[in-house]
């Protein structure tokens, strides 16, 4: 009798722990539960709150996190600043809000009360778990921070009258997105505290080449070369004067290599090319920069007595007059031909050009330091001569009788370029440079051969088979000839 009235007792007093502590006697859904209090999701306090109620507090929450300013320090420390929101972020832990229901509400009585006093004694706190899209992190990076990138410029010269001034050069900056996806990312994930903030980016940084006391050593002429255009056409003189242009002015450190078609190209009209005589396929045709092989040709042989080191050359198809065979350098955009060069000197080196009257001259300064006495010079070899036999003349019967086009004829040349060093005027070393081999044209005519008359036909196609161009042009003169005016009879007759 003494246990059962024992045993009541406890589970009187269970019922009334029970219900002292809001813990409903009969089972409810779980949802529907308050939750105790003490539970926080973060810092709010979910105390009383229902399920619903507990994830509309913390929605709430995590859309004014979205609204938290980030700001990202992008190339040379530039300020971007940005929303957690742009940045994709989300609430992932959702299960929290059932986990903090739950509490108190499972188990025995005994585990129950015990969560329940607990709580009484410490708070429990669920951290909001937040989650960020790295691909939104990566669009905003690309779209808002990439453009404050800027290519590192190296200080350059300028000659003015005859003297150097330096230009100061400026640093690069470069985004690395994705070590700063990684970087902001692992931040957001792992450290960020939901208050504004500022995360540096990962930026490559280039420091420019070149000091005003580096710059300062160029002063020295290592070579200089001019040739002579006086028989070129006005397009001709034109193009040649704006490849000068596009090169004059450049500055070359050690190591780095010229291109000479980077540079001049594109030839185009608003590049500020013209029409004019150049080379192709044996042939002199109107093209769009012709004459800008003198360009090349001219920079070609200060670059040789500069002793730079050439990285690529090739000669012309057929022969020209302003150099000597082999020293002549060609470039052509369409077929991929390039003068390239290296600065391999320990000094920086400047190219001067200009033009003067019909001269077009380039002068490479740098550091001399070659030594007192030292000469060097270029010597050309012709190895072969091809002269054309003869005249190549073909009829065009879609032109009239009296037409004419002639073409020039070109002497073929293999030759070689060499090298010679000279100490104190006495010769030490003789180097070849490079071999050249060029075509032999013959001079060349096209003749029309329209015509009603079969007696003129006749003659003019046994003038073409003479295969003389100057017998053809004596017979074209007669065929077209006006007829002799009729005498006037003297007067009184």
């Amino acid at each position: 009798m003494r246990v059962w009235k024992k045993t009541g007792r406890i589970i009187a007093l269970l019922l009334m722990v029970m219900l002292w502590s809001g813990v409903p006697v009969h089972a409810a859904k779980t949802e529907d539960l308050p939750i105790k209090g003490g539970i926080y999701a973060g810092d709010i306090d979910l105390s009383g709150m229902t399920a619903a109620q507990a994830t509309e507090a913390i929605e709430a929450y995590v859309e004014e996190v979205r609204q938290t300013p980030v700001t990202f320090l992008a190339a040379g420390d530039t300020e971007v600043e940005v929303t957690a929101g742009e940045l994709g972020v989300r609430w992932v832990n959702q299960s929290l809000v059932g986990e903090a229901v739950s509490v108190g509400s499972r188990g025995n009585v005994i585990e129950r009360y015990k969560v329940l006093k607990d709580l009484e004694q410490e708070n429990l706190v669920y951290d909001i778990e937040l989650e960020f899209d790295q691909q939104a992190i990566s669009d905003v990076l690309v779209e808002k921070c990439e453009p404050y990138n800027q290519e590192a410029v190296n200080a350059t010269l300028v000659r003015e009258n005859g003297q150097f001034k330096v230009v100061g050069g400026q640093t690069g900056y470069t985004l690395d997105v994705e070590l700063s996806i990684d970087t902001i990312y692992e931040y957001l994930t792992q450290q960020w505290d939901h208050q504004a903030c500022t995360i540096p980016l990962q930026v490559n940084v280039e420091e420019p080449k070149g000091s005003a006391e580096e710059l300062a050593q160029v002063k020295d002429v290592l070579g200089t070369c001019t040739t002579n255009f006086r028989t070129s056409n006005a397009s001709r003189c034109a193009n040649i004067e704006t490849g000068c242009n596009f090169i004059n002015g450049t500055t070359l450190y050690p190591g780095e290599e010229f291109s000479t078609c980077d540079v001049v190209t594109p030839f185009t009209r608003a590049n500020g090319y013209q029409m004019a005589g150049s080379y192709l396929n044996g042939k002199v045709v109107d093209s769009l920069g012709g004459g800008i092989c003198q360009v090349s040709t001219t920079l070609y042989n200060a670059v040789l007595l500069s002793e730079l080191e050439v990285t690529e050359r090739h000669n012309h198809s057929m022969i020209v007059s302003y150099v000597e065979p082999s020293a002549d350098a060609a470039i052509a955009e369409s077929s991929g031909k390039d003068f390239k060069f290296i600065n391999n000197l320990e000094y920086p080196i400047y190219i001067e050009g200009y033009i003067e009257g019909k001269d077009i001259t380039f002068t490479i300064y740098g550091k001399e330091t070659r030594k007192e006495g030292y000469q060097v010079r270029y010597d050309s070899e012709v190895l072969e001569v091809s002269v054309p036999p003869s005249d190549n003349i073909s009829a065009d019967a879609s032109q009239p009788l009296g037409y004419i086009t002639t073409a020039s004829a070109h002497v073929g040349y293999k030759a070689r370029l060499w090298k010679v060093v000279l100490q104190d005027g006495v010769e030490v070393s003789r180097t070849q440079v490079n071999s050249s081999s060029y075509k032999m044209v013959p001079r060349s005519a096209t003749v029309g051969v329209s015509t009603s008359d079969p007696a003129a036909y006749e003659q003019i196609m046994a003038a073409i088979g003479t295969g003389s161009i100057d017998h053809v042009k004596n017979v074209i003169a007669m065929l077209t000839a006006p007829p002799p005016a009729p005498e006037t009879p003297p007067e009184g007759q």
